[in-house]
């Protein structure tokens, strides 16, 4: 709600207006909607035979809010497809089946006759329950299955057919009756044939408070009264269209809607209704939402021109519903109020979205759900961008996944820690995809195939190769592709690689050529992938020309997975930018000429004429390529040499990481020298940001601030420092100072790297003191602080000999993992730490013996972050000291033998050329 409220009585209405979630609770709720993670298993998922399949479901619901129970009675129509004796349905084994009857007849007859159950039986394993037949069943037959069921609401979790409460202003229980079916939750409220591709419609009745509001999938058609219930009422909604059983959504609550309903007109003449819903004391925070609502689906519809099928599309802002994120239902969306009230476009755009693509059409099985989500998560992002400027990621998309996925590609074990994080990552590279065949192909060619895509694919499911087939004959159509390739392959050799390619552009200037090649992008050390050598990738090859820079054309001068020669190329006076605007998601080297022509271009005025994402992305490659051993560390500094007149803080986003990345790589010895030139980078900026701060400021500025402060306060900067420790004396001078903290957590870490003993040693005392009835978290923050800061050798030995060697018991083992954990993040740290264990084997090996994870913990943080030859030799001489007593960790100590070899390579090919450039810097500064 971004506004100050000031008095009393704004505070009260700022307390009522607050969602239940964010206010008292009367259930702890922890729950997992459907994410990559459960796409994966599920794709594992046993399916149904196929001897039958549902044609339409009748569907009546009698909830007990009280109770937090349910009777039900189902009708699903049938096809048999196969002659067949048995019949199985999903059905969870919590629902308790009371009555079920098959009637069948064949397609020729009127009348239906009944099939004898002989047994009715439950999988004891799996959630499937199964009718079998005295008699078989013809095939071609229709059918059908009644069952009458009961069951528990979900009280736990806001998944399934949930019941959960929240309290009113005025301190009244009310009960919240909901959904959340997605991804295979409808086998928990009734029995269904559970899986996408059984796309069937529904007609669903409800019993429902007369005083409470009902909302499902499609408006109600009528209303009855029920003669011994005077204050029930049924509800009876009109018939779907065909949906997958997920998609069934219903709410049962106090509910009221936000201003008039919205009648929306699409460009095909279909009417639907929006609106938005919401307890009545929160009604108030959602002004604006419906506005928020009809942009956004204005922009989606306007994209798919393809009219949904719905007679409404309403959005519920749910009391007390915590699912991860919203329950998308077919034509009800149920989010998180606090989530519905936000100033953003995003989240509603992907929702609104899934409309479409998700439920209109949906995917085959849950192995396509990954690119169902990165389809939509696209689109989002350029509905969001398109409505207000990206503000709402300050600008920062694609590189917001981008840049972790360049980082999590280039090791030499992706995934290696997370398995669900690889479908995460599989996902997102998809969505770079689409966004490079948005810009390849051009935006008319992609819309139309994406159309056309949904055009043959409605009420039906699909698989990727249906998107990359709709994409492929747009793409003919309108000549946007060669014929010789097809969407298809160049999409399939990007998703079956777990990795990402490096393109490498050397350029021939007297016969003005460039040889084009790719590998595979590796940053982490030793480069020894297997089969790297034969992997490939169709790039497409995009190229800016300074003889006549343009950056408008995003159509390829080429698609290629083999080296390539580009012809008729600017003099040597020119450069040229392959993959501008990051179209593709692959970095790009260039011969060191052409970075130096990037490099003088960029300092100069016209230097603006290059965008911003450009101009980040050549920072990006360029120190990230020098970090990877693939160019030199003087062209790469050089590029940042233009920073000194860059205000764009797209462009500076990528810098810290590579300060913080070099800072922890390099030694000592240019220690001081790399910290000025961070000085001298960073003051005129900083200096800029803070000449006049407003409240209402942009939130990339305050956070560009920010940024440049805190490292500005690492690499010592006087006034940062001048002020931590004036700030920090006020809590040195309080009467009672394990009360509470009065300083800022921004000035702590400055005082502790750069202050004097005695102020490190008050903080010491503020850990060993400190209070139970505080929080926790503020303890851990001063101890990380504590260890992961100081560069004085001797305040991390006195922490160490303080919680290890004398055991202090304010002092946990957790503590201990944590204080390992801070000191890996700096070479004083390692190197200290390195050294305690070295002086104190003995003793620690003693007191470790029974505790092996802190003791392959502490191996691993005090040898494996060594990158110079020196730390090669004081690690091997500990090996060699101490061989056969490192027990578990021996592994843990010739790996990092292993690896501290590779990185000294690096290091000794990189230092002395980065110290040189430096000392240039420094005397040119």
């Amino acid at each position: 709600m971004g506004t100050i409220w000031l008095g009393v009585l704004a505070c009260m209405y700022v307390c009522y207006a607050m969602p239940p979630d964010k206010m008292r609770a009367l259930h702890i709720i922890k729950t997992r909607s459907i994410d990559l993670n459960n796409a994966y298993g599920l794709a594992m998922e046993s399916r149904l035979e196929k001897s039958v399949e549902p044609t339409g479901y009748k569907l009546a619901l009698e909830p007990y809010l009280e109770d937090g129970m349910f009777k039900g009675r189902i009708e699903i129509n049938i096809t048999v497809l196969e002659e067949t004796e048995s019949i199985s349905v999903h059905c969870a084994h919590e629902i308790d089946i009371m009555e079920s009857e098959v009637l069948h007849r064949l397609a020729t007859e009127k009348e239906f006759k009944s099939a004898p159950v002989a047994s009715v039986s439950s999988d004891p394993k799996k959630p499937i329950l199964t009718l079998r037949l005295k008699e078989a069943i013809p095939k071609s037959s229709v059918g059908l299955l009644k069952f009458y069921f009961k069951g528990n609401m979900e009280t736990a979790s806001t998944e399934a057919f949930f019941k959960t409460t929240y309290m009113t202003e005025q301190e009244v229980e009310r009960t919240v009756v909901a959904t959340q079916l997605r991804p295979n939750n409808a086998r928990r409220m009734f029995p269904c044939f559970d899986e996408p591709a059984y796309k069937t419609p529904f007609e669903l009745s409800v019993v429902r408070p007369r005083s409470m509001t009902a909302l499902s999938n499609m408006p109600v058609a009528r209303t009855e009264n029920i003669t011994d219930e005077p204050d029930a009422v049924w509800d009876y909604f009109e018939r779907t269209p065909p949906m997958s059983t997920f998609t069934l959504g219903l709410i049962i609550a106090d509910l009221k809607l936000l201003n008039d309903p919205i009648i929306y007109t699409d460009k095909n003449g279909n009417k639907i209704t929006l609106r938005v819903w919401g307890r009545p004391e929160y009604l108030q925070t959602l002004e604006g939402v419906d506005d928020k609502f009809k942009r956004v689906f204005d922009e989606i519809a306007s994209f798919w021109q393809v009219s949904l099928p719905l007679r409404q599309l309403d959005i519920v802002a749910l009391p007390n519903y915590q699912g991860v994120k919203p329950a998308d239902n077919w034509g009800l969306i149920v989010f998180k109020e606090s989530d519905l009230s936000n100033r953003g476009y995003l989240q509603l755009a992907y929702e609104i979205c899934y409309q479409w693509l998700g439920a209109f059409t949906t995917p085959a099985w849950w192995s396509d759900a990954h690119l169902n989500k990165a389809l939509v998560a696209y689109l989002s992002a350029e509905v969001a961008f398109k409505i207000n400027d990206g503000s709402e990621m300050e600008g920062k998309w694609p590189m917001t996944v981008l840049y972790s996925l360049y980082y999590e590609f280039s090791k030499r074990y992706p995934h290696s820690r997370i398995t669900g994080m690889k479908q995460e990552t599989a996902s997102t590279k998809i969505e770079l995809l689409f966004r490079m065949f948005n810009y390849t192909l051009g935006v008319d060619t992609f819309r139309n195939g994406l159309r056309s895509f949904i055009e043959s694919r409605k009420f039906k499911t699909f698989t990727g190769d249906d998107i990359w087939n709709a994409l492929n004959e747009a793409a003919k159509s309108s000549g946007r592709l060669p014929q010789d390739l097809d969407i298809r392959k160049l999409a399939n050799s990007w998703i079956e690689k777990d990795r990402l390619p490096l393109v490498t552009v050397t350029r021939k200037y007297e016969d003005k050529t460039a040889q084009v090649s790719q590998k595979l992008y590796l940053r982490e050390r030793p480069h020894d992938v297997p089969d790297a050598d034969r992997l490939r990738w169709w790039t497409p090859v995009v190229m800016v020309r300074a003889d006549s820079l343009s950056f408008t054309n995003a159509t390829p001068v080429a698609w290629t997975d083999t080296d390539l020669t580009l012809r008729d190329l600017p003099d040597s006076n020119n450069f040229i930018i392959v993959n501008p605007e990051e179209i593709a998601p692959f970095p790009v080297n260039y011969d060191e000429h052409n970075w130096n022509l990037l490099s003088q271009f960029l300092q100069g005025s016209d230097r603006t004429k290059i965008p911003e994402l450009t101009r980040a992305k050549l920072l990006h490659d360029a120190w990230n390529l020098a970090y990877a051993g693939q160019l030199s560390f003087a062209t790469a500094l050089n590029m940042t040499l233009f920073l000194k007149e860059e205000r764009h803080h797209l462009v500076w986003d990528p810098i810290f990481t590579m300060i913080d990345h070099i800072r922890r790589h390099i030694c000592p010895c240019i220690d001081d020298k790399f910290r000025a030139y961070i000085r001298n980078l960073l003051t005129p900026l900083y200096k800029e940001l803070t000449k006049e701060v407003k409240e209402d400021e942009e939130n990339w500025k305050k956070n560009l601030r920010s940024l440049s402060k805190t490292f500005l306060c690492r690499a010592g900067y006087k006034p940062c420092i001048e002020e931590a420790q004036e700030q920090y004396a006020k809590w040195m001078e309080a009467p009672t100072p394990d009360e509470g903290n009065p300083v800022s957590n921004q000035f702590i870490c400055p005082v502790f790297k750069w202050g004097t003993q005695q102020e490190w040693d008050f903080g010491l005392q503020r850990v060993i003191n400190f209070p139970s009835s505080r929080m926790q978290s503020e303890r851990t923050y001063l101890l990380k602080t504590l260890a992961g800061c100081p560069r004085d050798e001797a305040k991390i030995v006195k922490l160490l000999n303080i919680t290890i060697l004398e055991g202090n018991s304010n002092f946990t083992e957790t503590d201990l993992f944590l204080i390992f954990s801070m000191l890996t993040g700096s070479p004083q740290g390692y190197t200290s730490l390195f050294q305690f264990l070295s002086n104190n084997w003995d003793v620690l090996k003693e007191k470790f013996s029974s505790k092996t994870n802190l003791w392959d913990s502490l191996i691993a943080s005090a040898t494996s972050h060594f990158t110079t030859q020196d730390g090669l030799e004081m690690v091997s001489s500990l090996y060699v000291a101490h061989q056969g007593e490192f027990a578990s960790a021996e592994h843990i100590i010739e790996k990092s033998m292993r690896n501290i070899r590779e990185e000294a390579k690096w290091t000794d090919t990189n230092l002395p050329v980065m110290s040189k450039w430096l000392d240039w810097y420094l005397a040119q500064n």
